[in-house]
């Protein structure tokens, strides 16, 4: 075989073994669903917690990588602390390891028949969880296929004298090996990948485990690289969960490299005991070398977040929600109270609604970075919110409520959906926004705010609609139908006002300013706001209990009294 062939069907195989990993991760992550996100979000009170939940997540989806890139958007939201990241990125390396154990195994003969199993249920089954299943198969098939082809295409390297002198220095110098495992890891994106590049080499007696291990080390310095392509742009805490990632691999590296000859009697023992075949004794090392960096980092945990603020200084904006407000235990006591304190965190909600919309036209005025990412953070704040209460109103719901309590209920959830679309035309209209900045810096670089999207009256709308939806949700948290009037009678001026700006921008169009893909936008643009205020009525409507008018005249709604 010459070096072209050797050459093609490595490079070929590891194709085959990355999609195969690849293909086996998505479909375990569709099985899994949503659950990802919400263990990561849900189960990380504490540094144990969080390891445990970086491990669960990463043997679930089978890559530490997605881990660490799902935890930088959990910071960057502000759901989660740079503490409980870091423990998150550790349980992420222990989890890693259940990949290389998967790939020790040696059922490489049996690659192809894994492969047809996978596509017959993917080609030939209607139901999603069986072509998700399929999908895993699959994968798993095509991994062992594509460690089958890099193995047996790395196999001649072996009678190379030159490949022999390159093991014999990487033997004697272990920190070449960090610097080797570190920049092929770099390149490919996948410690996975090295790890079964290593055990099928060591398993033909191309290297030895002395050369292999600290190419092993490497790869998880290597395997960093993903976090900080997620964590580019991102906020200032997501920025840091990166550095974070770093630090961490980087000092376990240093730590083992210092004790190498005792880790690798250990490993020679553990071998001799265990009967560990070649494939297997690569795989223990990596298990035993993240469990026992975990182990020993873990207590220090706030030290390394001082580090970590040290390399990457500024001020961290924290922005969630305390749900612990929510007082489960007032819903069968009392879910008179519970309703009422429900209320009370819709109003917050609507503050938080407020302070994105705010955000949102801060951007549409300045175009800056710091609002749209502000802007985002808080949307995805409103969605936490939308659940948390969501979930609290399904439990008052269970229990034996009268017909006042039960119109309130429904008032509530109502109201709820109606602030979360709220935000969520606020995400559409933040898009549209950054959309068009980015068309007009490729057709004008020397633009100002007045090239795109910009309009005095488009200006007026966004201000008549946060006034209405301020007086919406303060009508409703103080059952004043003053304020709801009000809101009503504004939103015919900003019906009026969307109609006057369709057609003023129609009109620019067709005089041959502007062009119509800034027409779309500014389009979309104003529909948004108006179903924002439509909804924003829709609130009003309910504090003035046109929408579910039951007992509402003679002022028994639950809260305070009805402000005439």
């Amino acid at each position: 075989m010459n070096l072209q062939e050797i050459l093609f069907q490595f490079l070929g195989g590891l194709g085959i073994f990355l999609f195969g990993l690849n293909f086996m991760g998505d479909g375990l992550q569709k099985s899994a669903g949503e659950n990802l996100r919400a263990i990561l979000n849900s189960f990380t009170s504490t540094p144990f917690r969080s390891i445990l939940a970086g491990i669960v997540v990463t043997v679930l989806i089978q890559s530490s990588s997605a881990t660490t890139v799902l935890t930088v958007g959990l910071v960057s939201a502000g759901f989660m602390s740079l503490k409980q990241a870091i423990g998150v990125v550790m349980g992420a390396n222990i989890g890693t390891t259940i990949t290389a154990f998967i790939i020790g195994v040696d059922i490489g003969a049996y690659a192809l028949p894994i492969i047809a199993i996978g596509s017959f249920l993917i080609f030939f089954s209607k139901k999603h969880m069986v072509k998700n299943i399929g999908e895993v198969i699959f994968g798993f098939g095509a991994l062992f296929l594509g460690l089958e082809l890099m193995g047996t295409g790395l196999a001649p390297l072996e009678d190379l004298d030159q490949f022999r002198e390159l093991m014999i220095k990487l033997s004697v110098n272990p920190s070449l090996g960090v610097i080797v495992g570190t920049a092929f890891t770099l390149i490919v994106q996948s410690s996975s990948a090295l790890i079964g590049i290593l055990q099928e080499m060591y398993s033909h007696g191309s290297m030895s485990l002395s050369a292999a291990l600290p190419i092993l080390f490497g790869s998880n310095i290597g395997t960093t690289i993903t976090a900080i392509l997620a964590a580019i742009g991102a906020s200032l805490s997501a920025r840091r969960t990166a550095a974070a990632h770093v630090i961490f691999n980087v000092i376990g590296t240093l730590i083992v490299m210092l004790f190498f000859n005792p880790f690798l009697a250990v490993i020679e023992m553990m071998t001799m005991r265990l009967d560990l075949n070649p494939a297997m004794q690569i795989a223990f090392s990596h298990g035993l070398f993240n469990i026992a960096n975990v182990l020993i980092q873990m207590w220090f945990i706030s030290q390394i977040a001082a580090i970590v603020k040290r390399i990457v200084p500024g001020k961290e904006i924290i922005i969630g929600y305390d749900a612990s407000r929510l007082d489960h235990s007032l819903v069968q006591s009392s879910p008179n109270m519970a309703l009422n304190q429900t209320k009370v965190e819709i109003g917050e909600m609507g503050n938080v609604v407020l302070e994105e919309y705010g955000t949102v036209f801060d951007y549409f005025k300045n175009r800056d970075e710091k609002s749209y990412e502000k802007a985002l953070q808080l949307e995805e704040v409103v969605n936490d919110i939308d659940m948390k209460l969501t979930e609290y109103l399904m439990l008052i719901v269970a229990e034996e409520l009268s017909p006042a309590e039960s119109n309130e209920h429904a008032i509530m959830v109502d109201v709820t959906k109606y602030l979360e679309r709220i935000g969520d035309h606020g995400e559409s209209i933040l898009d549209n926004i950054k959309e068009g900045n980015q068309l007009a810096k490729k057709s004008r670089p020397n633009n100002d705010k007045n090239a795109f999207l910009y309009d005095e009256d488009l200006v007026e709308m966004f201000a008549l609609v946060e006034k209405n939806i301020a007086e919406a949700v303060e009508s409703f948290t103080s059952n004043s139908y003053r304020l709801a009037g009000s809101v009503i009678k504004r939103e015919k001026e900003i019906n009026s006002l969307e109609a006057h700006l369709r057609g003023k921008y129609l009109e620019l169009l067709n005089q041959g300013v502007g062009r119509p893909s800034d027409g779309v936008m500014f389009v979309d643009i104003v529909s948004n706001l108006e179903r924002m205020s439509d909804h924003a009525v829709k609130i009003a409507k309910h504090a003035l209990g046109f929408r579910y008018p039951f007992l509402n005249v003679t002022g028994s709604k639950i809260g305070t009294s009805i402000e005439k």
